[in-house]
């Protein structure tokens, strides 16, 4: 399969930096733990985290609404966090925001554990008609199209691509 580029290697590498440097002055003093979305969020994640110049805690979270790459009306929590939240502000990091229901129950999840503040952060904002909520910060705005690299999978396939990209 060929896969059109959407977003090269270097785009995404300047946008997480500047996204690490906004984000090291948002939570400068506060109590920081980066939640990671499992699977997708891995590659973002990892290169966010680094880019964030303060102490935090890295934990992860498994979280799906996409069963065989179809969105279903189910968030599904199968993994659960480490790390405690309780009195800590929590920055959920995700490879795509579409309908917004994973990152929703996330939050919700992570308020009830007693998280401080619970923010979201994804490397693709999908623009999907009638969805009510957004991301707090997003790296980049796409159509509602089916894209993989770069964490982004089809069938767990393609999260290697150094791209973002959607297949031809």
């Amino acid at each position: 399969m060929n896969i059109k580029e959407f977003v090269g290697r270097r785009q995404i590498a300047e946008k997480i930096a500047v996204l690490g440097r906004e984000l090291t002055e948002y939570y400068r003093g506060k109590p920081l733990t980066v939640i990671v979305l499992m699977n997708g969020g891995a590659f973002f994640g990892s290169d966010l985290a680094r880019e964030i110049d303060l102490p935090l805690w890295f934990d992860s979270m498994r979280a799906s609404s996409y069963i065989h790459d179809c969105r279903c009306d189910e968030v599904k929590v199968t993994a659960t966090l480490k790390l405690p939240v309780n009195g800590r502000d929590v920055l959920l990091v995700d490879d795509v925001f579409d309908s917004g229901e994973t990152v929703k129950k996330c939050q919700s999840l992570l308020k009830q554990a007693g998280a401080n503040s619970v923010k979201a952060a994804v490397l693709v904002n999908k623009q999907v008609p009638g969805r009510a909520c957004q991301p707090d910060w997003s790296c980049f705005d796409a159509p509602d199209l089916y894209l993989v690299g770069f964490g982004l999978d089809s069938e767990e396939f393609y999260r290697n691509v150094p791209c973002i990209g959607v297949i031809e």
